[in-house]
């Protein structure tokens, strides 16, 4: 299972979908970092949908996002992979 998760403009809180393939999930991000792209006037309205959670659907303004990214979501609790950028200091 792959996450997708935005950062919203003045939001603490991320959203996030899951969707089970990866190139279901970079088709998702390339639209989304497209509509991040485009001309600022235009109010760009993505709908994402979520395949863990059949119900979770999500409306997003594409001028609202200042960042997205994908993760693997891992099986075990205790992953050593966590989303984000982090310094690895060994």
């Amino acid at each position: 299972m792959y996450s997708l998760e935005l950062s919203l403009r003045y939001s603490p809180f991320p959203l996030s979908i899951q969707k089970k393939e990866l190139e279901d999930a970079k088709k998702i991000y390339d639209e989304i970092k497209h509509s991040m792209n485009d001309n600022v006037e235009t109010s760009n309205l993505i709908e994402l949908r979520c395949d863990k959670v059949q119900d979770k659907l999500i409306a997003v303004r594409a001028q609202e996002i200042i960042s997205v990214q994908i993760y693997e979501k891992s099986s075990s609790a205790t992953g050593a992979k966590k989303p984000g950028f982090s310094l690895n200091l060994d």
